[in-house]
């Protein structure tokens, strides 16, 4: 069904759809001016250009739901749409937190360049393994949170989603083991590309 609603999305819309397109493209040129304003400024100051990478990550798909919202309720009967749009969340702060860790992991790989240039990245200011600890809680977290989403899971007999749930929790605490592990840039790096994977 998310599936259905995200091609749909993609469509051409009808003229009724005018003030919801007009809304989006707001929300695109919004975007754009931040991650500009992250490139210039942002980028350089304590956790602020984390979370806001993390929130434009988030951002792509709650966009979907936001831009289709009248649609779902209007064509699912509520409790349906309700369904959809919980996923949506969950899918949303799932990104906004795994985008976060990784941001503050490529900070502490990009730590050298980065005090070069006079940036206050958290590494840079409240040290590595601050900066450590900060992503290895939020692994935690994440890695808690699917467990918890699996429990329901099995219990649903939703075997192959439990599956897939299961793994990504392995690879979360594989990933926190080799972080607390990672001593220099290429091993950050490691982190850093599978948490891009996860």
């Amino acid at each position: 069904e998310f599936r259905r609603v995200l091609f749909r999305s993609c469509m051409p819309v009808g003229s009724g759809d005018t003030s919801r397109i007009w809304l989006l493209g707001f929300s695109n040129a919004v975007c754009v001016a931040l991650l500009f304003v992250y490139s210039t400024s942002f980028k350089r100051r304590l956790l602020i250009g984390n979370v806001l990478i993390s929130l434009l990550t988030a951002w792509v798909i709650l966009v979907v739901a936001w831009c289709e919202y009248n649609h779902i309720m209007r064509t699912n009967n509520g409790l349906h749409a309700e369904k959809i749009l919980q996923e949506t969340f969950l899918f949303a702060g799932f990104a906004f937190i795994i985008s976060l860790i990784r941001e503050v992991v490529k900070d502490i790989e990009d730590m050298d360049g980065d005090a070069k240039y006079g940036c206050k990245t958290m590494p840079i200011v409240w040290g590595v393994p601050a900066a450590k600890v900060f992503s290895g809680v939020w692994l935690v977290v994440l890695a808690g949170a699917i467990t918890i989403l699996l429990v329901y899971m099995l219990q649903k007999a939703w075997w192959l989603s439990a599956g897939y749930s299961f793994l990504l929790v392995i690879a979360l605490l594989y990933i926190l083991r080799q972080l607390y592990k990672a001593q220099n840039t290429e091993q950050y790096h490691a982190v850093s590309s599978n948490i891009k994977w996860v």
